[in-house]
């Protein structure tokens, strides 16, 4: 079951928060300029809302819990996340440093994608772009579909292929070829415990 969370819309046909995604995307989808976000817990989306969107744009709303755990994720080491406005939608995908969130790389938007596209992709970038930096470190991503499918080399999505999504279908089709031709080390591609460490770093903050 998925943990709950509240969503504060700051900017939207109605603005307050909102305790599912359906009644929350019904006030931004499709509005301009849409500020909206989600927390974990009703206290947070009530201090969000007060503090204003300028404050957690683009930022986690738990970034950096993992610091306060007992057991955190190992380091160093990369995330990477992916977002995607409605499915199929604009997707888009990036990779940081875990340890201070500093940004690696972004890719996107991409036309008609979906989120676990966007993860697949995202993990296979990560991969190439440490091959090319000479650099060998773990990497976290909170898409158990999207490591499955990294694992056997096959982006295994329902989406249907159109003249539209062409150019995600290509790197797709890249990232399956780059997979066939390189063998994983064991360990390299982990699941971030988004209950224990709070969101991943790479958090587009968003939904």
């Amino acid at each position: 079951m998925s943990k709950q969370k509240y969503y504060v819309v700051w900017k939207g046909r109605k603005t307050g928060i909102f305790t599912t995604w359906a009644e929350c995307e019904k006030q931004v989808k499709g509005y301009v300029d849409a500020q909206y976000k989600a927390f974990a817990s009703e206290a947070e989306a009530d201090a969000a809302l007060l503090g204003g969107y300028e404050n957690y744009i683009g930022k986690p709303a738990t970034q950096g819990k993992w610091k306060l755990v007992s057991a955190p994720p190992l380091l160093p080491s990369m995330c990477v996340d992916a977002a995607c406005d409605g499915s199929p939608g604009k997707v888009e995908f990036r990779g940081v440093n875990t340890e201070n969130g500093e940004e690696l790389f972004r890719a996107g938007p991409y036309a008609d994608g979906t989120n676990n596209v966007g993860e697949f992709l995202a993990i296979v970038h990560a991969l190439t772009w440490q091959y090319k930096h000479n650099m060998q470190v773990p990497i976290y991503s909170d898409s158990e579909n999207a490591i499955a499918w990294v694992n056997t080399g096959a982006c295994k999505t329902k989406l249907k292929h159109t003249t539209k999504n062409a150019i995600t279908f290509a790197l797709i089709r890249s990232a399956e070829n780059w997979l066939a031709e390189n063998k994983l080390p064991e360990g390299k591609i982990l699941k971030w415990d988004t209950q224990l460490w709070g969101e991943n770093p790479a958090d587009f903050g968003r939904k």
